[in-house]
């Protein structure tokens, strides 16, 4: 399918959101898109009009762009829903014992692409990693309902690991450490012990990132 430069000027922005590139508070200007991307400010136009409505960014005519920041309300929000699918999913992983290796296979290979950027120091690629690790968690439950809306935080999710890890540069390390223990619950069919430490993995990589600010 070919792509128009809306799309492009749109993903553009939005991944540079996403990593952190342009940081909540910043002003960015159509004019400086267009110019980066070699484009007409009418596809730009088009694209900050669309990240505006999905909250990533608040237009001023006449002054450009304000990035919107990650504010607490919203790591709450986001965590709290985690919470929610991904210890359902894990529940129904431990009532499913022949199902449950296919599952930790699929763990064990987001652990590896983490291992790997966790040697590197890839930020980008992590936070894939890390957001496909715990979607292969929610879509084993297999409900197609909460893994779609699972599959809406993404970019949220990506943009709050990229923010912790600017933040403490020992997070990566912890991060992968904890995803380790996760897969273990996993594979042993604990779901209790699985909620105990989501809740503190959420809590020591984004929610506590807040006293760094």
């Amino acid at each position: 399918m070919k792509t128009n430069a809306a799309d492009i000027a749109y993903e553009h922005v939005k991944e540079q959101i996403v990593l952190g590139t342009l940081a909540g508070g910043e002003m960015i200007s159509e004019g400086e898109v267009a110019t980066e991307l070699a484009v007409s400010r009418t596809p730009v136009r088009e694209a900050f009009l669309r990240l505006q409505a999905e909250g990533w960014m608040r237009l001023y005519p006449k002054r450009g762009a304000l990035i919107v920041a990650v504010t607490p309300d919203e790591i709450d929000d986001v965590l709290a829903a985690r919470q929610l699918i991904e210890v359902d999913a894990a529940e129904r992983a431990a009532a499913d014992a022949l199902g449950r290796p296919a599952l930790v296979a699929r763990l064990d290979e987001c652990l590896a692409r983490q291992t790997a950027c966790l040697a590197t120091g890839d930020v980008t690629a992590y936070a894939e990693a890390d957001a496909d690790f715990h979607l292969a968690i929610v879509e084993s439950a297999g409900n197609h309902v909460l893994a779609e809306f699972y599959r809406s935080l993404r970019e949220r999710q990506r943009r709050m690991t990229a923010r912790a890890v600017r933040r403490d540069a020992t997070a990566l390390q912890t991060m992968t450490t904890e995803h380790h223990q996760l897969r273990d619950l996993i594979a042993a069919g604990d779901a209790s012990g699985f909620d105990t430490v989501l809740r503190r993995h959420m809590d020591a990589a984004h929610r506590r990132a807040r006293a760094n600010q």
